[in-house]
């Protein structure tokens, strides 16, 4: 879907179709980098990584099996709750794997710190994270994050594979939500 269509629903636009695929061959490239020759499984947080797992995904130059999780600390809403549930868990054992986990944004780091202390108990040789977007003014914990394509302001995003409750994930942008949406 494209800006136009929702306009009178976007404050503005942060990063256009292109910015997001040049970043995302980027992050591909360092990953490529540090992880030649290690055997690692790339773990996609649904519904929001989507895209950038399929698109990164085809970016790499490796072999890099993937599996997903969903976990929610949202509901419905537009902030973490902190409470995390799985919802679906990874069908791959991951003892003696070097992991990815693969997100769309951090917001408060709360959910993802949480996933990876789960993850590091699963037996992993290291898990790390990569992330299209962070928002550090956001963050109540503090996270190391190995790949981050951009900080941005703790604003209410969509498009790309973000959402609002379930709309707005096919943009091909990433926007921020006018106020009026979600107020």
């Amino acid at each position: 879907m494209k800006a136009e269509h929702v306009k009178d629903d976007l404050s503005s636009i942060l990063f256009t179709k292109e910015q997001i695929a040049e970043k995302v061959s980027e992050l591909a490239q360092r990953i490529d980098h540090d992880y030649q020759g290690r055997d690692v499984l790339l773990v996609g947080v649904l519904k929001g990584a989507v895209p950038i797992m399929a698109d990164l995904m085809r970016q790499l130059d490796g072999q890099y099996p993937m599996d997903w999780m969903a976990v929610s600390s949202y509901g419905s809403g537009t902030k973490s709750s902190g409470v995390v549930r799985i919802l679906k868990d990874l069908d791959t054992d991951l003892h003696g794997k070097d992991v990815l986990i693969v997100e769309d944004v951090i917001d408060s780091g709360l959910t993802l710190s949480w996933l990876r202390t789960n993850l590091e108990s699963r037996g992993t040789s290291s898990v790390e994270i990569c992330a299209l977007l962070r928002k550090p003014e956001a963050m109540k914990t503090s996270i190391d994050v190995r790949y981050v394509g951009w900080d941005i302001p703790n604003e209410f995003v969509v498009g790309y594979g973000l959402d609002f409750a379930e709309q707005y994930r096919n943009l091909d942008c990433i926007a921020t939500l006018a106020p009026h949406v979600y107020e």
